[in-house]
């Protein structure tokens, strides 16, 4: 057995799109896949840029706003999964921190396993 850690230590800086997190990579699978955990500190961002494939975005502890290409933002937490498609455009805010496991793949349907957020 070996133990890993994801911690926001083990990470890099990332600021690409005006943004302001650090993502700790997880791995990297032979089809391109990537799944890594993005600590974003309070006031972080994710800017605003098209998704070069589908992504998933689970958040595991805090919470943020998420948006897709209009300025609507809704808010997300805890147990929230956000997916959005291959070019699509994409911003995550947060005012207090939010960690998340972020999946990038080709042939990512998280519709598949998981219910759909009810929106109230």
């Amino acid at each position: 057995m070996k133990i890993f850690r994801f911690g926001r230590e083990t990470g890099k800086s990332v600021t690409h799109f005006d943004s302001d997190f650090i993502m700790a990579q997880i791995v990297v699978a032979e089809k391109p896949t990537h799944i890594g955990c993005m600590h974003l500190e309070s006031h972080g961002v994710v800017g605003l840029h098209r998704a070069t494939m589908p992504q998933l975005l689970l958040i595991v502890a805090g919470q943020g706003w998420v948006r897709g290409d209009t300025p609507d933002a809704l808010a997300v937490g805890v147990g929230d999964a956000i997916f959005w498609a291959s070019d699509e455009w994409h911003e995550t805010k947060t005012d207090k921190g939010l960690t998340a496991i972020v999946i990038e793949s080709e042939g990512l349907n998280p519709a598949h396993y998981m219910p759909v957020r009810d929106s109230g």
